[in-house]
Parts: C-alpha cells; structure tokens; sequence
C-alpha cells in the first residue's frame, strides 16, 4: 500500500462537538476574566474612598451605637439641675390612607362615623374638619402628641389607616410654668421663641446635646412668682402682668414671667396668641417708678445736696401745660417726702434743675434708649424721644412719661442704682463664681448708698408702705401711669408697677411686677393704682423667695435712715 493511503475519515459530529467544547472554554474565560475585572473596579474604588476620607478628614466622629444612645436634643435644666425641657418618647395619631394597600376604601367605616368615634376619644378635635381630610384622602397627623390610653382606643375601632407611630418628643415636664423664658420646638425640630431658639443649635449638636443646658432660672422662685402675679390679675381683673426677680450683682435672672401664659406642650390658638413677653418685648410709661433714677442723677450731678431743702411743689407750668400732683401735700417739700408722696411737680424741677443733657446721658447708660440686654429673641425697642429733649420732654421723662421701657429695662436699672453704681446686662445663663461681667458705672458708690436709704424710706412711709415684708428690708417705688391713647392719654387704663431691692443693707434682689390694665373688682375695692395691686405682689413675694435665694429674714437689722426720718415723719 501506499505510504500516502487515505486516513480514515473524522465524524462530523466529533468536530462539532471539539468546537463546541472550545467555545464553551473561551466563554468561561471570558467570564472570568470581566468577574476579575468588576472586583478589581470595586476594589479600586473602595481604597481610593478610604484614601479620600483619609486625607479629607471625613471620618464619622460617632458610631451609630454612639448616635443611638443621644437624645436628638439636648436638656434644658434651671440653675439647680430641675429639668425644664427635655426628649420624651411620645405616640401621634397618623392617616395613612394607602394602610390596605388593595386600592380600595382606606376605612371600614365612613369618614364622618370614624371622626364621631375619634371626637368620643378627643372631645377637643373638630368633627367636621376631621372627616374631611378623612375623606380627602391625604397623609397626615390628625394629632401629633396622643397618650397610651388614648393610643389603646384607637387601635380598638379597628381602622388600619388609623397609625400610632412612636416618636421621641419634646417635653416641658414643668408645663407652662416659665413658657416665655423656654419657648418650644416646631415640627420641624426647631426651636421657637425662647431658649429653645437661642440654643438650637447647641441642644442639636451631637458633640454638645449629652450635655443638659443650666439656665440662670430657679423654677422655685419662678413658681412662685407667677403665682402672686396670677392671683393679683384675678383679683383687680387685669389685661396682663408681668415680673422679674433679678441678681443685682451678676445680672442672673432668676424669674422671668408674663401672663397669660402659653403650654409649651401644646401650641394652639390661644397659644399662639399669648406668646408676646410683656417682660422683654413690651414697653410701657412706667410713671413714678422713675423718679428715684431721676434722684440719683441729680445727686450724682451735685444738683441735689442737701435733702432737707425745700423745693417748691405747686403746679409747674410751661406755656399753655400745666402738670400738678394728684394730691396736694403743700407748698414745698423736701426731696424724701417728695419720693415718699410721689410728687410729680418735685421731680419735674429737680429734671429741669439736672438739665435734658444729663438726664438724658444717664438713661442712655441705663441702656434705656435701646432694645434690652438679654438672650431672648423678643426684646422691644423704647419709645425714645428723638435728637436732643425740650426742656418739657426733660421733665416729663424725669417722672416717667414720654418714654416707654420694658419692665427688664427698669430692672437692669434699678439694680445699678442700689448694687454701687454698676450697670450689667441681664443674662438666662447661669454664671459661675467669677464671671459676671464688669458692666459700666453709672452711678458714684456714695449716690448708691443715698438711693438704698431712701428707697428703704419708701417702704416705710411712702407708697410702698404694702411691699415692706417683715425682716426683709424692701424698699421701693411705686408707678401708676396712664396708658397713652390716641390724642393723649386714657383716664381709665393704667399701668401699675413696683420696682424694688432687698434686702437694702446689703442689696441681693431686684423684684419687679408689672400689671397691665388692672380695672378693679369687689374683691380688690375697685383699687387700680400701684399702691394697692403691684405693691403687694412684692410683699407677698420676698417672703416667699427669700429662704429659696438664701436671705433669711431678720427683724435686728436695717439700713440706717435716722437722718431721714424726721424730714418725713414731720409732715405726716
């Protein structure tokens, strides 16, 4: 045979099925090959965001378990540690129509049936407007804060719409007792108003909101004067009130209140409607509770050296105004018995005497020509007399009318009067030993020591004889100003305050209450004046506070005003 002879032939089948085999090969490798590749993309990516991150500083600064374990907003605590503000687990009423999710009805009952059932559980909430976002079909709160009690009733009328989702709330565990001071937080887990603005963004820090926020505050003494403030309105029928209970030597506030009150808890219309502070954003004529200021500036000035002259109280006339006092005590008296008698006539030339210049300085160093120093957002610019004062202008501010402050305003100033001398700005943050600010000098320390005794003389034998609480030493000044309408001012609205210190041989507290529009009633004999509304919260108050604060009452010591009391008691 020969060497080339044919070979047998190979199956078609068996090439087919080497092919097949082959390209089955080179698809896995292709395979592969792109699984490789994708992993090695993830990988790249992955170190070059490590890298990032490394380089860039982004690191998260908490782990989750850390982040869990915070409250979602820090604690608001008064001076001693009682908390005032803080998160609370709560539960809310949701609609959530698309609940069945087969498309159908989102209720078994009808909108106007499940609303009756749930105004049976909240007799507050609106029948109609309930059934109608019912029916409009859209999510939504119907309630955003609900009890347990509550939540188990609801879950019972068997409305899957009907959620109860659990959320973490802010919760003011004292109620609406300091509302102003605190304000609240929105729904949209902000503050509002108060505090709560003012440090939003600390109590929302993750660094800082483990720590709770002490304010200068004692809730104690806050208690108890909203207390006598509501119990005053009651009794004389008031429009408003409003008061401060302030450390003369740091600036603390350790009250803040005005009423109405709010519920932080609950915003609604009557809320919202009483969240004007009457204490920081409303300015008011205080009227006689000026007078001492206007004293001291004229015996810082030189102008008033001796208290035992006569000065002429007859009606002072300029041009066609003529201003008297609203009781004749004679013809002339003497600077104590001008304060203890509250005579406009007195205090109007001793403002003439000083001149618009000084006077006018002195205010502008009691910070009563700008909005008040405190942190709140609400704080009312004066009504401040414009370029340089007639000497009318002059006159009337120096017995309180013509210029319109914040109760704050005259607190801040009247404890610069009786604490040596030393204006400061009022502040919500407790301060520790040391850092109370500087403040300015307004008054000489001598004109301080002066100012202390006779405003203890008016305790005595003044007007404020319904403020002098046993053992505590108050002194102080009555105020009752007509309230200024259009064309003049009104004969039957006024604003009655006080404004007083204690213990007066060693000042600690300024007090001041504000009451807005008392009108009268049996109860109070019709009284509207300071005398017989503001006066008296003092009185109450001090005895009430002062053990809270650290001032003990005692009946063996006072402040000295033996060279006074005959000037005074003379003409009784």
């Amino acid at each position: 045979m020969s060497a080339f002879a044919a070979r047998p032939a190979i199956p078609a089948g068996r090439i087919q099925l080497v092919n097949l085999r082959y390209r089955s090969l080179l698809t896995a490798r292709w395979r592969v090959l792109w699984i490789v590749l994708v992993f090695g993309l993830v990988a790249a990516a992955a170190i070059l965001r490590i890298a990032y991150l490394g380089f860039a500083g982004h690191a998260p600064s908490r782990t989750s378990l850390a982040e869990q374990l915070l409250p979602p907003r820090g604690e608001i605590t008064d001076r001693n540690g009682i908390p005032l503000a803080r998160a609370f687990p709560a539960y809310a009423l949701w609609y959530a129509p698309t609940a069945m999710g087969d498309g159908g009805a989102p209720l078994v009952a009808s909108p106007q049936d499940v609303a009756l059932k749930l105004a049976n559980i909240f007799p507050t909430m609106d029948v109609s407007d309930t059934a109608s976002r019912l029916a409009s079909g859209r999510a939504g709160y119907l309630r955003r804060r609900i009890l347990p009690e509550e939540a188990n009733e609801i879950m019972r009328l068997g409305e899957v719409a009907l959620q109860i989702p659990r959320e973490t709330d802010r919760h003011y565990p004292q109620g609406s007792l300091g509302a102003h001071i605190l304000g609240y937080v929105a729904a949209d887990d902000h503050g509002r108003v108060g505090m709560e603005a003012v440090l939003d963004e600390q109590l929302r820090d993750p660094a800082l909101r483990s720590e709770s926020v002490p304010l200068s505050i004692d809730m104690r003494v806050q208690g108890a004067l909203e207390d006598e403030l509501s119990k005053t309105m009651l009794a004389t029928n008031a429009l408003g009130a409003a008061g401060l209970v302030l450390d003369v030597d740091t600036g603390e506030v350790m009250a803040l209140a005005s009423l109405p009150e709010f519920n932080p808890n609950r915003i609604d219309a009557a809320g919202q409607a009483n969240m004007m502070n009457r204490a920081t954003n409303q300015v008011y004529e205080l009227g006689s509770t000026f007078k001492p200021l206007t004293v001291a500036a004229a015996i810082d000035a030189g102008v008033i050296t001796d208290l035992s002259a006569n000065w002429n109280a007859r009606p002072v006339k300029i041009g066609s105004i003529e201003r008297a006092d609203y009781s004749d005590k004679g013809a002339t008296l003497n600077i104590p018995q001008a304060l203890a008698y509250s005579s406009n006539t007195v205090t109007m030339r001793v403002a003439d005497q000083l001149g618009p210049e000084r006077l006018r300085q002195t205010m502008i160093d009691l910070g009563m020509n700008e909005r008040p120093y405190i942190e709140l957002p609400a704080k009312g610019h004066p009504i401040w007399p414009r370029g340089d004062w007639s000497r009318l202008t002059n006159m009337t501010v120096g017995y309180g009318h013509g210029i319109s402050v914040t109760p704050l305003h005259l607190a801040t100033a009247y404890a610069a009067m009786v604490n040596g001398g030393i204006w400061r700005p009022a502040t919500l943050h407790k301060l520790e030993a040391g850092e109370a600010p500087r403040g300015r000098r307004v008054f000489k320390t001598s004109t301080s020591s002066r100012m202390r005794q006779l405003l203890r003389m008016i305790s005595i034998y003044g007007t404020g004889r319904s403020a002098d609480a046993p053992g505590y030493r108050v002194g102080g000044k009555t105020g009752s100003a007509e309230k200024p309408v259009k064309g003049g001012y009104s004969k039957t609205k006024l604003i009655s305050s006080f404004a007083a210190a204690f213990p007066m041989d060693r000042p600690r507290y300024v007090v001041v209450a504000v009451i807005d529009e008392p009108r009268g009633t049996v109860a109070s004999s019709f009284q509207r004046t300071a005398a017989f509304n503001a006066a008296p919260v003092v009185g109450r108050l001090v005895p009430r506070i002062g053990p809270m604060l650290g001032v003990q009452p005692d009946t063996t010591r006072d402040v000295d005003i033996s060279d006074l009391r005959f000037l005074v008691e003379g003409r009784k």
